[in-house]
């Protein structure tokens, strides 16, 4: 399909977006900022979910949903804005995905690094799943081949209801499996009870698998319950294990951490990292190898660094402010440089790197109405590691 932007009303608006993020960004110290969305732009209530990726000719390519009301369950289209040139202007929004009247929820892509394809999923009435795929570097996408028997193969041992992918990136392997966690639930639009698994293809996208379920809904780790384990986010460990981060509403108010040798079956060594704060939210993981710029290998990590709800939102969630980076040189072991993106209202985010050692975090900014999480804009910010380490 052609993402081309058509001469209508509706692309006044993404063209007029177009314009305003080849202005000036905005830039302090060693970071700049660029909206790449705004919310009430004429077309669609606010933007959602972001996500970004690097492929492997160098093209940012950042995603989201575009919802034309408030709510998970609104109508919902996907949209994307590339960058060839290192995140210093962006194409004019394309519509990947128009869902007419129907829930689009939770797009994850992949940048291939073997075949050069760019691998995308997303679900629709989080019921069933999609797959497409780019050949050209994320300017046009193959028509859409339902993948939904794969999350029917958890259906003996979990009866799911709703299901969905990530949401942000997934990952490549070093070995060129494609990696995803997904999250499913028994209940309904509230999306609880849950668990959370992932899945894999390891023949870049034709086919995909099941992997166990990592946890659910009334397990037991480190002496507390897990309650309600959705958004999850994936990395590859330097010593190649896969380590997923998970967002639950447990008591620790901790991000939830699993490690595998090989991204699906036994999952071991879980457990509440006491490090990262949990306010009930997504968050963002990056594996950044060593550069000319950064001599070490690192893994970032990006979420709302909050604990406060001084808004009185629906307990246990906190406030989505204070978006916060922290860096780790032991894969996860420990955390340093705690820098602060967004100190203001800020919460889903995703993270991606080039080659040079730039860094780009792709993070909903702004926006609380009455006691409601209700995003202004989609923000995109571009920084060296060295930033997140300086005091």
């Amino acid at each position: 399909m052609r993402l081309f932007p058509q001469c209508s009303a509706k692309n006044c608006s993404l063209f007029l977006l177009a314009f305003l993020s080849i202005l000036p960004a905005v830039q302090a110290d060693d970071h700049q900022k660029t909206t790449l969305f705004t919310a009430r732009d004429g077309e669609y209530h606010h933007y959602r979910i972001p996500g970004i990726i690097a492929t492997k000719q160098g093209t940012l390519l950042a995603y989201c949903e575009a919802r034309k009301a408030a709510g998970d369950w609104a109508d919902i289209d996907i949209l994307i804005r590339r960058s060839t040139d290192g995140g210093k202007t962006w194409l004019p929004p394309q519509t990947i995905h128009d869902a007419k009247e129907n829930t689009v929820n939770n797009v994850v892509a992949f940048a291939d690094e073997q075949t050069g394809q760019v691998h995308l999923l997303y679900c629709e009435n989080y019921g069933r799943c999609f797959y497409i795929d780019s050949k050209d570097d994320g300017q046009t996408f193959s028509k859409p081949v339902e993948i939904t028997e794969v999350f029917e193969q958890f259906r003996k041992e979990y009866n799911w209801n709703v299901i969905a992918a990530g949401p942000g990136h997934g990952i490549q392997l070093q070995n060129g499996r494609l990696l995803v966690p997904v999250w499913l639930s028994t209940g309904g639009r509230k999306h609880r009870p849950s668990s959370v698994a992932t899945i894999f293809s390891d023949d870049h996208g034709k086919t995909w698998q099941r992997g166990d379920i990592i946890v659910k809904q009334g397990d037991e780790v480190a002496g507390e319950t897990v309650v309600n384990p959705s958004e999850t986010v994936a990395v590859q460990l330097f010593n190649n294990k896969v380590l997923v981060n998970m967002r639950t509403e447990a008591q620790p108010h901790r991000r939830l951490i699993a490690v595998s040798d090989n991204g699906a079956t036994n999952w071991t060594d879980k457990h509440f990292d006491d490090q990262l704060l949990e306010p009930v939210c997504m968050a963002s993981i990056l594996r950044v190898p060593a550069s000319p710029s950064q001599p070490k290998n690192a893994i970032v990590f990006a979420n709302p660094d909050n604990l406060e709800n001084k808004t009185k939102r629906r307990k246990p969630n906190r406030d989505r402010k204070n978006l916060t980076l922290q860096v780790s040189f032991d894969d996860c072991q420990t955390w340093v440089g705690k820098q602060v993106l967004e100190p203001g209202i800020s919460g889903y985010s995703d993270l991606a790197s080039l080659p040079d050692g730039s860094i780009f975090c792709f993070y909903e900014d702004g926006g609380l109405k009455n006691d409601g999480y209700d995003t202004t804009a989609l923000t995109v910010a571009q920084f060296p590691l060295k930033w997140i380490l300086k005091d």
